[in-house]
């Protein structure tokens, strides 16, 4: 598997669950927390932001169809993957 991107999910102050990809976690975490302009406008005015997982997601296409399957997943399931209970997908 090629290597360079990542899955991550980010809980808002709510408990909410956010579900992206990039090549750099940390820096994308900082865009989130700084909010405007870079950071995902649905995580705007919901901090403070906890950074609660992260993975290699391979390459790009394999990044992206992993992010749309997870989103996808409830969030009871999202909460087993945080907990180590479920693993992400390789079919991805």
């Amino acid at each position: 598997m090629a290597e360079g991107w990542f899955l991550y999910l980010v809980r808002t102050a709510s408990g909410a669950l956010y579900t992206g990809i990039t090549t750099d976690v940390e820096r994308r975490f900082a865009e989130h927390q700084a909010g405007a302009p870079k950071g995902a406008r649905s995580l705007r005015g919901k901090g403070p932001l906890t950074l609660e997982f992260q993975a290699p997601a391979g390459d790009r296409s394999r990044a992206s169809k992993l992010e749309w399957q997870v989103k996808r997943w409830p969030r009871v399931r999202k909460e087993a993957l945080l907990k180590g209970e479920v693993s992400l997908p390789d079919d991805a």
